[in-house]
Order: structure tokens, then C-alpha cells, then sequence
């Protein structure tokens, strides 16, 4: 028997949901499923305490049966459970989109450090060919439901709202401020220009674009709430001005 067969043929016992026969391997067995479980539950609190113990229990026991962990620290567990619920629950969408968010928000918080710009440096910033640079935390995924309101409401112990569709498709942005991980569910305009400055287009460029689709007032205007919220969220990391070429 080859070495990859026997390690294959190990962790099947590991995940099998028959206890095998042999004493010693069904105590490590039980062992390593709860270890997996504990830190699920662990990293998706607040999808427990939406979907209750008995039902996260299920979906853990699913989880740990597809996806076997792979990095080097349990930490790292957990990528691919929101997947796990979408099969489970597929008429429940805001289920997944929470364990979405709350796994992003984990990831957030052991994203690499950067110090963001303070929002009083705006003023001294030539706006016209500046490019941005976010913090390496940000992240983004699409949103339909009011999951961000339900996890907002579970973390500060009041009574979640009842599920719901978004009146249109949103996007959840996911970083870190200093050491708390944040959220805000955010428009497709905003999730636009963020895309467009973070592959690079200055800022007269947004400012261009958002003009053409609002007109001159209304655009100009959602550009610089925009930015300002940037700062003040701690989002922006770098801000890089070109010099304007001799004449």
C-alpha cells in the first residue's frame, strides 16, 4: 500500500459518519470532527445564532465531510462554507451571504497592516491626477439580501429584521481599521468606481465617468462623498499624485 493511499484511506475514517469498530479511532475521530466544528462555530457566530445550534451542527457535519482542512492552522478553516449552506439552504439565500461576510471579516482581520490616510490630507492632494491605493484588507462580494443588517443585529444583541431581498443587487465591502474588521453594503456606482480606481484610473477619470451617467452637479458631488467616505472609512492607503508635464 503506497503512503498516499494509506493517508487517503486515514482521513476517509476521519470524515466517515459510520464510528469505525476500532475504539481508539472513533475517539480520534470524534475528536477531530469537534475540533473542526468548534472552530466553524467559532468563525460564524452569528450564522449559528441565525440558523440555531442543531441546524449549524448539520451544516458543519456537511462541511467537514466535502472540505477537509488544508492550510497550516485551523484559522484558516472555513473558505467554501457559504457554499456549504447555499446547497443546503438554497431558498434562504441570506444565509450564505451572512457566513460570506462574517468569513471575509475573519479574513480582514488577519490581512497584512497598513497605516490608511488621514481624511485632513485630502486638502493637500492634486486631484486631478491622483490614483488611489486601498488597504490590503478590502474585499467585496456581491449581496441580494439584508444579510449585513441581520449581522448587524445579531452582533449587538438586538432582534434581527426578517430576511429580505435588496430592492437591488448590492455589494458588501469588507476591511479592517486599524484592528477591527468593518462592513457597509454599498451601491454598484460605488462598487464601480472603487473597481476603476483600484485597477489604477485617477480620480478626474471617475469624476469623468460619473458625469457622463449623472450629469456635471450630481456627479461632481457623489465623487467627492465618495472619496470622503473612502478616507474616513480608512480605506485609502496611498495616494499618488503625477506631476504635470513641462510646457
Amino acid at each position: 500500500m503506497s503512503l498516499l493511499t494509506l493517508q487517503r484511506d486515514f482521513h476517509r475514517s476521519l470524515v466517515d459518519t459510520v464510528t469505525p469498530d476500532d475504539g481508539g479511532l472513533a475517539i480520534y475521530q470524534n475528536a477531530y470532527r469537534v475540533q473542526l466544528s468548534d472552530c466553524l462555530a467559532e468563525t460564524f457566530a452569528r450564522t449559528l445564532a441565525w440558523i440555531g445550534g442543531e441546524a449549524f451542527a448539520d451544516a458543519a457535519r456537511n462541511q467537514i465531510e466535502r472540505t477537509p482542512p488544508d492550510g497550516w492552522t485551523l484559522g484558516d478553516y472555513g473558505a467554501g462554507f457559504d457554499a456549504t449552506l447555499a446547497t443546503l439552504y438554497p431558498d434562504d439565500p441570506e444565509i450564505a451571504e451572512l457566513a460570506q461576510i462574517e468569513w471575509m471579516l475573519s479574513r480582514a482581520f488577519e490581512s497584512e497592516n497598513a497605516d490608511a490616510i488621514v481624511s485632513n490630507a485630502i486638502s493637500s492632494i492634486h486631484w486631478e491626477t491622483a490614483t488611489l491605493t486601498f488597504v490590503p484588507s478590502l474585499r467585496t462580494t456581491p449581496t441580494l439580501t439584508n444579510a449585513s443588517a441581520i449581522l448587524v443585529a445579531l452582533a449587538t444583541d438586538e432582534q434581527p429584521p426578517a430576511a429580505e431581498m435588496l430592492p437591488a443587487p448590492a455589494t458588501t465591502l469588507v476591511w479592517r481599521q486599524e484592528f477591527t474588521p468593518c462592513f457597509r453594503t454599498i451601491e454598484t456606482t460605488e462598487h464601480e468606481a472603487i473597481k476603476m480606481m483600484a485597477a489604477g484610473a485617477d480620480f478626474a477619470t471617475l469624476c469623468e465617468m460619473l458625469v457622463e451617467a449623472r450629469g456635471e452637479t450630481e456627479g461632481l458631488m457623489l465623487a467627492g462623498t465618495m472619496l470622503g467616505q473612502w478616507f474616513a472609512d480608512g480605506l485609502v492607503y496611498n495616494a499618488d499624485t503625477k506631476d504635470f508635464p513641462c510646457a
